[in-house]
């Protein structure tokens, strides 16, 4: 298997965006568009959603109702979720999908439809949405080479054959979610960008009470407090049997307060001797990994709550068993917030 490779003329990281206005007050997301059309068979069972952000196409995309003429191409995509309504496109609402449709169409002068491989809900960020998109022969430029600015860019760039389908074609679906624990308020560089918790979070107990059942992996990484998130390869090697970070916390202990008495003393002592004076005390940081071909509506952001919960201690093993065995979502603790969450990845076999 392999990740979307760039195509061979361009696909240099460019933000988009064609317009810089601020978006409508962000709306409830709202199913605007037509109901998706049927999977096809390879796709039959697929309720495929994304951490809470349903995958679907319009109704006017079948297999058969194409351009001959066009050329199809998977383009990979980052956005900061902040300013966009959710990516599907709605009414007045500025879109992900209403935003890369603006673009093309100014670039190559042709009207298009974007299909993606995930719906993501408003303030969902993406760190790659996989989408596709048909485009004439008769134009020269391609998508990796449009001119862009904005809080979205296109990452990659490659032709696909004509019936590949950037949501039936998925193998596999991961994404990261983060919390920063501490009692110092979030940085304003922070505050869309993870969920805050002001109580200590006992990662141990919500490893131990994770909800993972039919997901492929779900799991709690310490990571050092920046924009950072661990690899499956990372994930691996910075824990023990046992469970406990094997890298070195000296630092991130020693600036978020929660080291030895000696440390927490020093700590306090450089910040009353000036030493310290404007520099803000770091949170730990959390980043629950969710991986699987599918999800459920709103899956991802309700076990990031349900875990908060049992970090906190707000819900006990017995509690959490309670909950799943009889899939009472309405006892379950209030979903994690949207800005928090990244859609990091979509795989495909592109070798086939």
């Amino acid at each position: 298997m392999s990740a979307a490779t760039p195509d061979s003329a361009a696909a240099a990281k460019r933000p988009i965006d064609p317009s810089h206005a601020d978006p409508s007050p962000a709306a409830k997301l709202q199913r605007s568009s037509p109901p998706d059309p049927s999977p096809p068979a390879e796709a039959q069972g697929d309720t495929t959603y994304g951490g809470g952000e349903v995958a679907g196409v319009r109704s006017g995309e079948m297999a058969g109702a194409r351009n001959p003429q066009a050329q199809r191409y998977l383009v990979a995509v980052e956005y900061v979720g902040t300013r966009f309504s959710g990516s599907q496109q709605q009414l007045n609402q500025r879109t992900v999908v209403g935003v890369l449709e603006e673009a093309f169409h100014k670039f190559i002068g042709q009207p298009v439809s974007i299909f993606c491989s995930s719906r993501t809900d408003t303030g969902v960020h993406a760190l790659s949405n996989v989408c596709h998109v048909d485009v004439e022969r008769i134009s020269k430029r391609k998508p990796g080479e449009m001119k862009n600015e904005g809080d979205i860019m296109v990452t990659d760039v490659r032709c696909v054959a004509p019936d590949f389908h950037a949501r039936y074609k998925a193998l596999e679906r991961t994404y990261h979610y983060r919390l920063l624990s501490g009692s110092e308020p979030l940085s304003v560089f922070e505050k869309t960008s993870a969920w805050h918790i002001p109580e200590d979070l006992n990662v141990q107990a919500m490893k131990a009470n994770s909800p993972m059942r039919t997901l492929d992996e779900l799991s709690v990484t310490e990571v050092f407090p920046s924009m950072f998130f661990p690899s499956s390869m990372e994930r691996s090697e910075m824990e023990s049997l046992d469970g406990h970070l094997v890298y070195s916390r000296t630092s991130v202990v020693e600036s978020s307060g929660k080291g030895s008495d000696a440390s927490s003393t020093s700590e306090q002592s450089r910040f009353e001797n000036g030493e310290e004076f404007g520099k803000r005390l770091r949170h730990r940081c959390f980043v629950v990994t969710a991986r699987a071909r599918s999800f459920l509506y709103h899956q991802v952001r309700l076990m990031v709550g349900l875990l908060k919960s049992v970090g906190t201690g707000d819900l006990t093993t017995e509690d959490v068993e309670r909950i799943l065995n009889l899939k009472a979502v309405t006892a379950a603790p209030p979903m994690a917030p949207a800005c928090g969450l990244y859609l990091a990845n979509v795989k495909y076999d592109l070798s086939v």
